[in-house]
């Protein structure tokens, strides 16, 4: 009898193990799964998107159009919060400087790229402190002059300048802003000589135009869809590689005599560095398909932007590209940091 219950208790021994083992096994496969877990549970409660700049502009624009799709996508309130101050550092930083959860996310902008070459010191590295998630739209920048100007292409800008070295002038944004340093560019580029008129807006700028008073303008096309309706302000080129999709009969500078010449701004989501990485992704997947949506496409088309998305990768050259560039434009131009 002994040996029965001794045989029974061998035989139920293993049955405990198994049972051990088995917890265990099942332990280690829910530790393995738990970050997908965590990747389908994001998000579980509303996600704010910092815009650094000031409501209505082409970047408060273009996010909020994404921001709307990104709730009705992924099921939670994505809130646009604007924080305008210091050429975006206010708003930037304040991303930088809040929990790594996928909760705080920042709208970046290619004039943020420059930053480094503008300020002595700022309390962030774009690069290092910001993981990028996706870029949300791109577009390039109208040249324009005055309705009835001689000036009429590119090569008239270049001829007039190299005739009378320091008589031409150009109006943009914002020292340091991408339509000023855009402006720049074309300077060095075409080895002129022109006065660079800065303006706190962009309705200052135009109306400087139409009064005379500036011979050249860079600047976004849907900041000046009203006075190109208007035609009180001619589009003579376009900064992207290609044609803008509104403007099919305006030439790209490229076109037009600068052969390198190119600037395509751009927006993205970006989130504080340490960001998990299954977070990112779920980001990443939803920016891409939200911007592929009809009614995206034909808004954007409209403010004369591209509504693309890009990997976590790309859009990290991107940037890295970026800061490179405009720093050489910024030391060319001899701008001093602030």
């Amino acid at each position: 009898m002994t040996r029965g219950i001794e045989r029974n208790g061998a035989s139920a021994q293993p049955d405990r193990r198994s049972l051990l083992l088995g917890g265990v096994a099942g332990a280690l496969l829910a530790s393995a799964g738990g970050t997908p877990a965590r990747a389908q549970a994001y998000p579980s409660r509303p996600v704010r998107i910092i815009v650094p700049y000031g409501a209505g502009g082409i970047a408060d624009v273009t996010m909020r159009m994404v921001a709307q799709k990104l709730s009705e996508k992924l099921g939670q309130q994505f809130i646009i919060d604007n924080r305008p101050g210091a050429a975006g550092v206010v708003g930037i930083n304040a991303v930088v400087t809040s929990a790594a959860d996928g909760y705080t996310l920042a709208m970046i902008g290619g004039g943020l790229t420059a930053a480094k070459s503008l300020f002595k010191s700022l309390p962030y590295d774009l690069e290092r402190d910001l993981v990028p998630i996706s870029t949300t739209a791109s577009y390039g920048l109208v040249v324009a002059t005055k309705a009835g100007s001689p000036l009429k292409s590119v090569r008239d800008i270049i001829a007039a300048a190299k005739a009378e070295p320091g008589k031409l002038n150009f109006g943009s944004i914002n020292p340091g802003s991408n339509q000023h340093l855009s402006g720049e560019l074309f300077k060095s580029m075409a080895g002129i000589t022109v006065t660079a008129i800065p303006f706190k807006t962009t309705p200052q700028l135009v109306t400087a135009m139409i009064q005379g008073d500036v011979d050249v303008l860079f600047e976004y096309q849907a900041a000046l869809q009203g006075a190109l309706a208007d035609r009180q302000i001619v589009a003579v080129s376009t900064t992207a590689s290609e044609r803008a999709a509104a403007l099919p009969e305006v030439p790209t500078v490229a076109e037009s005599g600068l052969p390198d010449y190119e600037v395509t701004s751009w927006n993205g989501l970006a989130a504080p560095a340490a960001t998990p990485p299954e977070v990112v992704a779920v980001l990443n997947r939803a920016v891409i398909e939200v911007l592929a949506l009809p009614d995206i496409q034909a808004s954007a088309t409209k403010f004369g932007m591209t509504a693309r998305g890009c990997s976590v990768e790309e859009f990290r050259a991107r940037i890295a590209r970026e800061v490179v560039k405009w720093a050489k434009v910024a030391a060319d131009a001899g701008i001093e940091k602030k």
